[in-house]
């Protein structure tokens, strides 16, 4: 049996918190336009990295409508972040030992209020 690691998969850099709503059963909703540029799956386990309050955890990726810009903090979440935040999106993949020498995770980072996509170089 092969060893594996777990690798970085899906990054989503500096999205802006547009919407919390404590009174949803919790997730965090993504412009599904964001979701596809990077790989991440609906419903798929996330770690939130909140940039302006330090705050991290975990939930599940919910698609938003594409193109909506959207980034929503639901149920607990909505504690952990306001309106206006920056917010790091990441999920991983378990990859063989192998396979993990050539891995290049997809990023991107947005600005501007979620409306400029830049991609991010594949390295770091």
């Amino acid at each position: 049996m092969s060893a594996e690691v777990n690798l970085l998969k899906s990054k989503i850099l500096r999205a802006e918190v547009t919407e919390c709503c404590i009174d949803y059963e919790g997730s965090l909703a993504i412009d599904t336009a964001f979701m596809r540029a990077v790989d991440l799956f609906d419903y798929e386990r996330i770690l939130v990295g909140n940039l302006t309050t330090g705050a991290r955890f975990e939930t599940y990726a919910m698609p938003a409508p594409k193109g909506s810009k959207t980034i929503g903090l639901n149920g607990a979440a909505a504690r952990l972040g306001a309106v206006g935040d920056l917010i790091v999106i990441m999920a991983f993949i378990r990859v063989d030992m192998e396979a993990a020498r050539h891995w290049r995770p997809k990023k991107m980072v947005l600005s501007n209020g979620n409306q400029t996509l830049l991609k991010a170089p594949s390295d770091g």
